[in-house]
């Protein structure tokens, strides 16, 4: 077993080359093992591209090797044609012997079905090895196919005496900044690593955040904003267009009757039902207050940004999950404020909790949206970033829980 771990533990490395280009897909490396020697890797390299046992079996130079090899791989090899054949008739069909999985494949077009036609064809397979890690690696695609939503982190910096800023009523108020440049770098990193990101409309309206990747290399992800009211300026950095973005608004209040405007050049391309990628103008309001008369509304495409109405009457954090989810959407970084984290928080819908501990005291001001973590979530661990920071007397440090429920 430990030599089959060893080979798995290079999967899952591999694996990991492809994280921020391979979602909406898994990430998957694959390793063939000839006589105790590698003799082929591969990884999924990118969305729409070859798959990891592809790549793995087109690096083996001799194949008549493969008839006498075994083949690794983290996640079920896929049974279905998708933007590629499945890979378990390649496997057949270059009569690999015996294949090694991490864990099971919850898509339901797999779901088991890869192993099932391996066994079906006489092929030996072996599940489960390091299943954890396995699971773990793609946590959120797995979240995806069987909660039917995003795998949510909720994200936040909190002063040592427990808030998260002054309060503010005026934009220009400028924030507490509690985080330092190492913290905001991985912050900036963990933006790389997920699908979408999301604020609330108050967070939106007093800080005026670019929600993008800066302070890293990476994609920026798909921006996510709850503007109920239309409180949100056309000018401000969420509207730009620089990044897509998704802005949810209250339906009942804007009507777009049979429209045919597209977004050219950005991935939210489908034909406007209603108010998707429209762009509102309210003559002489300056976008701060809400409309109140259609006849007031100018309607023009902006690139990137999609316009998705909800019903305010009914609870809104499932409502905005189901719609990236159907975005193929997987993972969600939320990063505020307290009200929508409160609110992911009373609805039971988070997976995972990174919570900012900065040495800064503020004695009053917002207080961070929960104390009491023992009840709801397990403690996984604690980020930090040098020695030199371990030595400060009360250190940065970011804390990670996971939901208890999982």
């Amino acid at each position: 077993m430990q030599v089959e771990q060893n080979y798995m533990l290079r999967c899952l490395e591999l694996a990991k080359s492809g994280r921020s280009a391979v979602a909406p897909n898994p990430m998957v490396g694959a390793v063939i093992v000839h006589q105790g020697r590698i003799i082929g890797e591969g990884f999924h390299r990118q969305y729409g591209g070859e798959h990891a046992e592809v790549n793995a079996i087109n690096s083996v130079s001799d194949k008549r090797l493969l008839r006498d090899s075994t083949l690794y791989v983290n996640l079920e090899p896929c049974s279905h044609h998708g933007k590629t054949p499945p890979c378990t008739a390649l496997i057949i069909q270059q009569q690999i012997p015996g294949v090694v999985i991490g864990c099971l494949d919850p898509f339901h077009e797999v779901a088991g079905s890869g192993v099932k036609q391996l066994c079906d064809a006489g092929i030996e397979v072996v599940t489960d090895v390091m299943r954890r890690e396995a699971v773990e690696l793609n946590r959120y695609f797995i979240t995806a196919q069987t909660k039917q939503r995003p795998y949510i982190i909720l994200k936040w910096a909190q002063s040592r005496d427990g808030f998260l800023d002054r309060i503010r009523k005026d934009v220009t108020e400028k924030p507490v900044q509690l985080s330092n440049p190492a913290n905001r770098r991985y912050v900036h990193k963990l933006r790389s690593e997920v699908s979408a990101i999301m604020v609330g409309t108050n967070t939106a309206w007093l800080d005026n955040p670019f929600l993008t990747v800066r302070h890293w290399i990476g994609q920026s992800p798909v921006r996510v904003c709850i503007d109920r009211t239309n409180r949100i300026p056309s000018t401000y950095h969420l509207l730009d267009g620089s990044v897509p973005t998704i802005v949810f608004v209250k339906g009942s209040r804007f009507k777009v009757q049979d429209s045919g405007f597209k977004v050219q050049g950005s991935r939210f391309n489908n034909p406007v039902r209603d108010l998707r990628s429209v762009e509102f103008k309210v003559q002489g309001s300056g976008f701060n207050n809400p409309v109140r008369d259609l006849r007031s509304v100018e309607f023009e495409v902006r690139e990137n940004i999609e316009y998705i109405q909800l019903d305010f009457s009914e609870p809104v954090i499932p409502q905005v999950l189901n719609a990236l989810v159907e975005r193929k959407l997987y993972s969600l970084l939320v990063e505020g404020g307290a009200c929508l984290h409160r609110s992911f928080l009373d609805a039971g819908m988070w997976d995972e909790l990174q919570i900012e501990i900065t040495p800064v005291k503020l004695g009053d001001g917002v207080k961070s949206p929960i104390w009491n973590l023992s009840e709801i979530a397990e403690y996984q661990k604690d980020i930090r970033f040098s020695t030199a920071v371990i030595h400060e007397e009360n250190p940065s440090f970011i804390s990670v829980f996971i939901c208890e429920n999982l």
